[in-house]
């Protein structure tokens, strides 16, 4: 069935909390095991219905947030869900102090790790903040719906952001100053707006935090996050080693690809060019890159191949930007017909081709776990995790690009990894910046602002953002839609990117035992943690001291005989 056949139902929140009463007294109620595997059984198939109405409604209000009746539903959703989630956690809680936990555990029933998991749900919510969790929703939907109807006035069109952002990679620099001209000036005609929305979010997530007896958000950010191996010390950690032993390499490698472009000062509207001549991009539209696409994923292995046309037959791709369209790009699940989906903005530039690797990496494993015990509790893991996934297919991609980009494959793999080694200290800066404004929730817009400017100071001390409209004031965040909407969401994809350079360095070496080993650790769904997937599979934990140093020394190496391959 194609996704745009897929039924759409809603669930009630009179039905969905009828049958959850019935379950959770049906576990409290239970006088054996079997009884409260059959009370879980149930839950799960309840939670699945709802996952996937709400998955299906966000969608097709993504893809045209004009379209009044998805609006409408997402808007339902968004004050049903947090009433939802509470009578979830009734359940949760009946789970954890059911007296036949320990003999479930034992028996291998349910494995500890999802009890583990229930634990720190518990922590993430309470009845008494859910008016709060429905205000939080509300703003984001504010914020997500000013951004995706956003338009860019460039020489005489009207662009939504993915498009204006493909002049950033123009070889002419005045084209790409314009660009961020135009970028700048009109998120400052939108400033206050930005700013209230962001304050607002910040108030609420503070009072919801303080409610449940947290110091601030943070603490409550983490829990939210359901991180299940490592809390705010190890990610501080994790920032201390990429300060030292990522950004000097990073700033090294920017400062020599700035002389190449011929410019003294490395001003953030020459960060997206790595060629002088122009940067390479894909050998044609949609239809050849699926084409290379569905042959490179044929190519790879035989599960991998099934996936893809399986993606292919479901139309599970919506690439083509437009307006009204949300501005990003996402893969998500419908647990009920077990069919992932994704969605991006394709602009002509290599990010499309991104799309066909990283996205589909994390399509490919909902599609290997989509049957998975724990699919419901633990799913594919934690979202570093899960970046993991699509990240290192990135990577895996690596022997196909000649598929993608012809003669200029070399030279999209220099552009490929300086850019994820460069994302280290911008995803860092994005998760200090988070943790500073909520343990300062009572700063203003102007100490927001300036809180930015120290960060990339530190962590990007090599770009300038001096002339550039509104963006010099220390503004970058405001459209970076996970600050808005998912909260501590972004460590993840640094977290993950440490993984993905390890396979890629470990593929060079034997690719079919590198790929052997991710596929492994993709396969186990959430059954595993993180910092016990990395082990299995051989990679540094990123929390270790010092455990860059080697990756940043050997992706340095690795750079520059690409930069000789590209004809630097």
């Amino acid at each position: 069935m194609k996704v745009s056949e897929l039924e759409y139902k809603r669930i009630t929140l009179e039905e969905f909390s009828q049958e959850i009463r019935a379950i959770i007294a049906q576990v409290k109620d239970a006088a054996s095991a079997a009884e409260v595997m059959a009370a879980r059984e149930r839950c799960n198939t309840l939670y699945i219905r709802l996952e996937t109405a709400q998955a299906l409604s966000y969608m097709r209000y993504s893809i045209n947030t004009a379209d009044e009746f998805y609006l409408a539903e997402k808007d339902y959703y968004d004050e049903m869900g947090p009433q939802a989630q509470s009578y979830l956690q009734e359940y949760t809680r009946a789970m954890l102090e059911s007296p036949f936990r320990r003999e479930l555990e034992e028996s291998g029933a349910i494995i500890p790790l999802v009890f583990r998991s229930f634990e720190v749900e518990l922590k993430s919510m309470s009845p008494e903040i859910i008016e709060d969790m429905i205000e939080e929703n509300k703003l984001v939907s504010q914020y997500s719906q000013l951004m995706a109807a956003m338009e860019f006035e460039f020489r005489g069109e009207k662009l939504p952001r993915p498009m204006l952002m493909k002049y950033a990679k123009s070889p002419d620099r005045a084209t790409r100053k314009e660009a961020y001209d135009v970028l700048g000036s009109t998120l400052k005609a939108h400033s206050g707006e930005l700013d209230d929305i962001f304050h607002q979010l910040v108030q609420v997530r503070d009072r919801m935090a303080k409610k449940m007896g947290y110091e601030n958000f943070v603490e409550l950010g983490y829990y939210r996050m359901g991180r299940l191996c490592y809390g705010p010390d190890e990610v501080k950690k994790f920032r201390d080693n990429v300060r030292r032993d990522i950004v000097p390499v990073v700033s090294r490698l920017r400062t020599e690809v700035g002389k190449r472009l011929g410019v003294d000062r490395l001003m953030v509207y020459d960060y997206d060019l790595i060629f002088p001549q122009g940067d390479p991009n894909p050998k044609g539209g949609k239809e050849e890159i699926f084409a290379a696409a569905k042959a490179m994923y044929h190519d790879m292995s035989k599960e991998t191949g099934e996936f893809f046309d399986f993606m292919l037959e479901t139309e599970a791709f919506d690439v083509e930007s437009r307006k009204n369209k949300w501005g990003g790009g996402y893969c998500t699940s419908f647990m009920a017909y077990h069919q992932p989906f994704i969605l991006a903005n394709f602009n002509g530039t290599s990010g499309d081709v991104d799309v066909v690797t990283h996205e589909a990496g994390h399509a490919f494993a909902d599609y290997t776990i989509a049957r998975n015990k724990y699919l419901v509790e633990l799913n594919v893991g934690g979202m570093e995790t899960a970046e993991t996934h699509s990240m290192s297919m990135e990577f895996f991609a690596w022997p196909y690009m000649e598929n993608f980009f012809g003669e200029d494959a070399e030279r999209y793999k220099f552009m490929h990894l300086l850019e994820a080694l460069s994302f280290l200290p911008y995803g860092t800066i994005v998760d200090d910046f988070q943790r500073q404004v909520y343990e300062n929730p009572r700063w203003s817009p102007e100490e927001r602002k300036a809180a930015w400017r120290r960060l990339e100071a530190e962590f990007r001390p090599h770009i300038s953002f001096d002339g550039v409209p509104y963006l010099e004031e220390g503004t970058r965040w405001q459209y970076q839609m996970h600050i808005f909407e998912t909260p501590f969401y972004y460590i993840d994809y640094c977290l993950a990117q440490t993984a993905a350079l390890q396979f890629l360095l470990e593929s060079r070496k034997d690719y079919k035992d590198a790929f052997r080993r991710y596929v492994r650790l993709l396969s186990q769904g959430g059954e595993q943690v993180f910092t016990d997937l990395l082990q299995e599979a051989d990679l540094r934990s990123p929390f270790e001291e010092g455990a860059l140093q080697e990756v940043a020394r050997e992706i340095e190496a690795l750079l520059n005989s690409l930069g000789e391959g590209a004809g630097l």
